[in-house]
């Protein structure tokens, strides 16, 4: 897995080893970006980052600063890794991501670009805490990125500014 686009280009990352997480592939990862637009100076919240590669990407491409949320060692040792490798700096956060997103919500910090990555089974379960949790944290302009299985179709209460499918995945963009 390599870095798409931006300062760092065709860095190779680090990804945890066995199947507790699924990197998102590089296409839906470029496609994804393509749809963000710009992200000079942006403050980014990574929710179930994984090896980081979404946040990393987003560094690459202008962000200012990202925290990454991850609650599996490996996953953030390798988050850790790719910040050190690529000499960015970024927040990693070993964190159940519903107790992160509250955490951060209880602090006022408020996010331009938020990523939420979750194992695709666990979506169902998790979409009444981001419901309550995400317009909380998201900016006023902010925008919101969900990766769900194609088959499911985020509901949350921010305007949907587009969903479209890519292989097994669905890429969901809301807008504050």
């Amino acid at each position: 897995m390599r870095i798409i686009a931006g300062t760092h280009r065709g860095s190779r990352l680090v990804t945890p080893k066995g199947l507790d997480t699924r990197p998102t592939g590089d296409r839906v990862r470029e496609a994804a970006f393509n749809l963000i637009g710009p992200l000079d100076g942006a403050a980014v919240l990574d929710l179930f980052a994984g090896s980081g590669a979404m946040g990393l990407e987003a560094l690459s491409r202008g962000a200012e600063r990202a925290v990454f949320v991850e609650s599996d060692r490996a996953a953030m040792r390798a988050i850790e890794q790719n910040l050190d490798k690529l000499r960015l700096r970024g927040t990693v956060l070993r964190e159940d991501a519903v107790r992160a997103l509250r955490s951060e919500a209880q602090a006022g910090r408020r996010y331009d670009l938020v990523l939420v990555d979750p194992p695709y089974e666990m979506f169902s379960d998790l979409q009444p805490a981001l419901a309550r949790l995400v317009p909380r944290v998201l900016a006023d302009d902010g925008l919101l990125v969900v990766e769900t299985d194609a088959r499911v179709e985020p509901e949350l209460p921010l305007e949907v500014r587009t969903s479209r499918k890519y292989g097994r995945a669905r890429l969901t963009l809301f807008e504050h």
